[in-house]
C-alpha cells in the first residue's frame, strides 16, 4: 500500500475549530447542543470538537457515545463486530443533536445511527458532522459540516488517527500499489 499524508496533526486541528464555528453558527443556539460520537474514532472527534465550541463561545456542550452494531444492515458483509457502550447521559429532547464521525463513506453507519438515536429520545434537530467525505454513497445520507471532501476510488481507504485512540492526530490514504509501484 501506498500512503499518503491528507490531513496532519494541525490542519486536524484548524478544520475541527472551523467545523466548531459552523456549528456555532448554523446552530444559532449553541447551549441547545449536544455531540453524538458514533464509536470508535467519532467519540475522541466529538470530545475536541465540544473543546472547541467551549474555547470559541465559553459553553459546555454535552457529549455522549453511540454505539449502532445492533442498527446495521450489512454485518453480514463487515463481520461480527464487538458492541461498544452506548453512553447518552443527557436528555435529546428539544435539543440539536450533532452526529459526528470520522469518515462518510457509503452512508451506511449514519443511517444505523439515526436509527439508535430514536432509541434515546427526540431531538428538535439532527446534523452530522464528519472528518472526511470520501464518497461513494449508497444512501441519500450528506453531511451538514465536512472538514475535507476527499474523492477516493473505492479501492483506497482512508484512515483516521487520532491521538487519544491511536497515539497521533492524522488522516492518511491507502492506496493499492500498481504495476508500476512494484516494478524494479
Amino acid at each position: 500500500m501506498k500512503i499518503v499524508e491528507i490531513l496532519s496533526a494541525e490542519e486536524i486541528r484548524r478544520t475541527l475549530t472551523r467545523i466548531a464555528s459552523q456549528v456555532v453558527e448554523k446552530s444559532g443556539q449553541p447551549d441547545r447542543l449536544v455531540l453524538l460520537g458514533i464509536h470508535t474514532r467519532g467519540v475522541p472527534l466529538a470530545k475536541m470538537l465540544a473543546s472547541q465550541i467551549e474555547a470559541l463561545e465559553n459553553v459546555s456542550v454535552p457529549v455522549g457515545a453511540l454505539d449502532i452494531t445492533f442498527y446495521r444492515d450489512d454485518l453480514d458483509r463487515i463481520g461480527v463486530r464487538t458492541p461498544e457502550k452506548t453512553d447518552i447521559p443527557f436528555d435529546l429532547t428539544d435539543k440539536i443533536a450533532i452526529l459526528v464521525d470520522d469518515v462518510i463513506y457509503t452512508g451506511r453507519t449514519i443511517r444505523a445511527a439515526l436509527n439508535a438515536v430514536q432509541e434515546y429520545g427526540r431531538p428538535e434537530a439532527i446534523a452530522l458532522a464528519v472528518l472526511v467525505d470520501r464518497g461513494h454513497r449508497q444512501l441519500p445520507i450528506h453531511p451538514d459540516f465536512t472538514g475535507k471532501v476527499l474523492p477516493t476510488a473505492k479501492e483506497e481507504q482512508v484512515k483516521v488517527y487520532l491521538e487519544n485512540w491511536d497515539g497521533r492526530d492524522a488522516v492518511e490514504l491507502l492506496k493499492p500499489l500498481d504495476e508500476e509501484d512494484t516494478a524494479d
